[in-house]
This record gives structure tokens, sequence and C-alpha cells, in this order.
């Protein structure tokens, strides 16, 4: 219970067919980055179905989210220019913040108050960037994007979204977070992955036609990375096709996940603020998580414990992730398995705290 395969697509038979046809006729490398020899047909037929899926005018891909954020954030702002970034934000989006010498202003998670209070100290800054997951990986709860995209539009901001966990699991077609808040063509920047929900590997950026053309020129990410390999790609294909015709499968996504926070809540546990599959169950400590760790696995669940630096300190967690392939029976027994935990006093001020 710790995967993001949220609609358990990695061993879905279409995409290992898709998989192996394209080992058959390409090989399994791609030889080259991407502006050598390293895009087939198969990389460009991926990037105009990403940008159907995500109704832009087009999209690129990256080898990784890392490589997407480490490389798309640089590329959009630089010194001179100012990024607003969310407290809780990615890794990789701090680290793309860093490495775009901008100045960056941390605003309180989800705090779109403090967020324009840091744009009007940034009045002289010659361009500013609004970037931040669509849904928190640690706490599994969603931006406001609403309110963010207004701030956005108000200040002449670009505003980029993360949305490595909502692709295929938000929006009632799983395009992700502006979907979910009826905001598609108001996100300059929709940032993705294809190794969560879609059950493949890499990711990508949906944007307009010179957005997308710039980043091609100015990615360094992209352009110094041997491409993905055809075969990832024709995978990727074959998840697109199925998160777009196969509604039963995000259905039976939420409601596993509606089933399991129901169970939580009736043990009295924190689950913080989760909106999503994303379900976080707090401990506190760090010695004391790893323990239940330790102990949820010997009774048959596997769901690590996230700990400092990943999260705050006292804020250490088992973080579990629900999926469309979970049966009911799965889900009750991780229920009863949490249960037992709460009794022995992981989750509480029992003999167990440390």
């Amino acid at each position: 219970m710790c995967s993001n395969n949220y609609l358990g697509l990695a061993e879905h038979p279409a995409l290992r067919e898709a998989a192996c046809a394209a080992m058959e006729r390409y090989g399994f490398g791609s030889g080259a980055s991407r502006l050598v020899s390293g895009t087939s047909d198969l990389h460009a037929e991926l990037e105009r179905k990403i940008a159907q899926f995500k109704e832009t005018e087009a999209a690129i891909l990256f080898n990784s989210g890392y490589a997407a954020n480490t490389g798309i954030i640089p590329a959009v702002a630089s010194a001179g220019d100012a990024i607003l970034s969310d407290s809780l934000n990615h890794a990789s989006i701090i680290d793309g913040c860093k490495l775009s010498k901008a100045v960056v202003h941390v605003y309180r998670h989800k705090d779109a108050d403090h967020a324009e209070s840091l744009l009007k100290k940034s009045r002289n800054a010659r361009r500013r960037l609004i970037v931040t997951d669509g849904v928190f990986s640690m706490d599994g709860d969603i931006a406001p994007l609403p309110e963010l995209v207004s701030l956005a539009e108000k200040y002449d901001a670009v505003i980029m979204v993360d949305d490595a966990h909502a692709t295929g699991v938000l929006g009632g077609q799983g395009r992700g977070t502006a979907e979910h808040f009826g905001l598609e063509g108001r996100v300059h920047i929709q940032m993705g992955t294809l190794g969560k929900a879609l059950g493949s590997f890499g990711a990508y950026a949906a944007a307009n036609r010179d957005v997308i053309d710039y980043l091609i020129n100015t990615s360094r990410s992209f352009i110094y990375s041997t491409s993905l390999p055809p075969a990832v790609c024709a995978a990727s294909i074959a998840a697109l096709d199925i998160v777009r015709t196969d509604t039963g499968l995000r259905n039976r996504l939420w409601n596993n996940r509606e089933r399991f926070v129901k169970g939580l809540e009736s043990l009295g546990v924190d689950i913080g603020g989760s909106e999503t599959p994303i379900v976080p169950v707090l401990v506190g400590g760090s010695g004391k998580t790893l323990k239940a760790a330790e102990r949820i696995f010997e009774l048959g669940i596997y769901a690590t414990g996230i700990r400092p630096p990943t999260v705050a300190e006292g804020r250490a967690r088992i973080r579990t992730t629900v999926m469309a392939t979970h049966t009911e029976e799965d889900i009750d027994q991780a229920i009863e398995i949490f249960g037992r935990l709460n009794e022995e006093g992981y989750f509480n001020d029992g003999p167990s705290r440390s």
C-alpha cells in the first residue's frame, strides 16, 4: 500500500503488449538525445497524445519528473525573475528553483493570501512564476489552484502545476488538477509523470506551442539526455488510451479510497488533510514510525515510514496509497491491521510511543 501505481496499469496486459511490440520493431534503447537522432515516431505520437489528453497545443517529453522540473523551471525563470513556491512542494521543484538563480519566495502551504503578499513584494521582478504541486505527494491534499490561477492573472504571472500525482487520478477524464477545478486553458504549464497512475515511465510538460518550442531549445535536461526507449513510449500511449476510455478504473480507485479513509477515521487515527488516494497515517516521531512500518509489514501490509527531511520534524507518518486494483477484502484487511497497531499504541499515547 505504498505504490504510486494508482490504476494498476503497470501490470496491465495492454502496456506489456505495446512495449513488446515496440521492442520487436525498434529494439530497446533510443540511441541518442532527442535533438540528435533519438526521436522516433513513437516519441512524436506520445507527445501528440499527451497534448490531446491535456487539451493543450503541444507537449514535450522528459525522462523523469525530476528531470522535468529541473529542466522546465530554470528555462522559464532565471536571474532577475521571482518564483513563488509552496512550502510543501516536491524536492524536484525545490531543486529546479535553486537551479534557476531566480529569487525564490516560499509561501505557506496552500496559503493564497500569503502568496499574494509575496507577489506584491516581488513587483520589480522581470518575470514572476507561481509553481505548485497539484496533489502534494506526502500529504495527499490538493493545491488551491483556483485562487492561484486568479493571482497569476491578476499579477501577470506564469503559473505551473506539477500534476505527477494528479494525472489519471483527478478530473472527470483523469486530466489532472486543472480539469478537477474547471480551469482548462488557464494554467500556462502543466507538468506530469507517466510512471504513476499511467504505469509507465517518464514525464511531460503540456502548454501552448510557443512555450513547448522554447523548452525544446532551452531545457537542459531535455537537450542533454538520451531519450526514453521507444518501448516506454509505446506503453505510455497504451496507458493514455486506457485512461481516456476506461473510467471504471478511476471509479474503483476512488471507491477504494473512500472505503479505506472511512475505516481509518472510525479508528480515530490522524490522516491529516488527505483528499486523494494518498493517505498518510500520522505517527509523530521517526523511531516510532519505523517501528510501526516494521509491525504492519509483519502483519501483511507493505507501506513505508516517511521521516525527516522528507517531512517536518514531529510529522513522520506511514504513507499509504490506495490502488484501483485493491479488492474490498484488501482494504478491509488493511483497516484491521491499522486497528491492531492503534490498539498497540502506535497512533496514540500507548506503550509503543518513542
